[in-house]
């Protein structure tokens, strides 16, 4: 790299929810510029990205579009709470599972493979991390704002550059698609918990957690 200045769905019985369309504002964060020469690896279509305690009997699943507005603001308005209350206390087990609709076709894949990778190849709090700062640039999508969510969360960015410019999770991601909508998902962000559809809010996923205490 040469760096110049700058699961198994458990018991669905989801509904359809479509997301709304929400935009962010137009300020996203400056990124770097990056020269990149870098072959994509082979891709591990079996990773998913998994958070919390793998064995809790609560299992929430987050179905997104990286190119859903809604869900940008899912990811850093709800998300940081739903964290510290049921993630890092592992009262949950919380996958991410991707629906690209897409709201943009140009970068809808992309964006979602250079997550994928950079989970697979740096662990699940990495992925995380890329998510939350490239839903930073949603709206400004570019190959230079894959390589600096990449390089915040402590990743190669060539390397998720790379995942993007070759698409090398469509498969998975296309799969994850075609699960949600074989139990009627429609639209972007949707939560299930144990299978339940819940509001895409802090709130609401901690109401239907509680509910699920045994």
């Amino acid at each position: 790299m040469k760096r110049t200045r700058r699961a198994v769905l458990a018991g669905a019985t989801a509904v359809g929810v479509v997301g709304a369309a929400g935009c962010l504002d137009d300020d996203a964060p400056d990124t770097g510029e990056y020269d990149c020469d870098t072959e994509p690896a082979s891709p591990d279509l079996e990773y998913r990205p998994v958070l919390g305690d793998p064995d809790s009997d609560i299992v929430v699943q987050v179905f997104e579009d990286f190119t859903c507005g809604a869900c940008a603001n899912f990811k850093l308005d709800e998300y940081p709470a739903i964290r510290d209350a049921h993630i890092d206390t592992e009262q949950i087990r919380y996958e991410h599972w991707d629906f690209p609709i897409p709201v943009n076709e140009e970068w809808a894949v992309p964006v979602a493979s250079a997550a994928r990778g950079v989970g697979a190849r740096e662990g699940d709090e990495a992925f995380s991390a890329f998510a939350s700062e490239v839903y930073r640039h949603h709206g400004s999508y570019s190959l230079d704002a894959i390589g600096t969510a990449a390089e915040a969360a402590g990743a190669d960015p060539c390397a998720a550059i790379a995942d993007a410019e070759a698409r090398s999770y469509e498969e998975a991601l296309m799969s994850d698609r075609e699960d949600g909508v074989s139990i009627g998902i429609q639209g972007t962000p949707t939560v299930l918990v144990n299978g339940e559809v819940v509001d895409s809010s802090a709130d609401a996923v901690a109401d239907a957690v509680d509910a699920a205490q045994p």
